[in-house]
């Protein structure tokens, strides 16, 4: 049986950042970020390519980032 499947093993363990076909200098959109940051740098399209996705997490996050500052403004001054 043969197989054109040749990569090297360096490129099939480890994280998708420090693979030679990751370019480090090009701009990520905010679904690969999530991507890497939910997979742990495993996979960069694991949201896939349309960013509403992307942009959901990080409306998320600072909502609760904002909710819980005000939240402990609020309960801080009241006691």
């Amino acid at each position: 049986m043969k197989t054109d499947f040749d990569f090297p093993k360096k490129d099939l363990i480890g994280p998708v950042v420090f693979r030679s076909s990751f370019n480090n200098f090009e701009t990520i959109n905010v679904n690969q970020a999530w991507s890497l940051f939910f997979t742990a740098g495993q996979d960069d399209k694991g949201l896939g390519q349309q960013t509403e996705l992307g942009k959901f997490f990080t409306n998320v996050l600072i909502a609760v980032g904002v909710t819980g500052s005000l939240w402990a403004i609020y309960f801080t001054n009241l006691g």
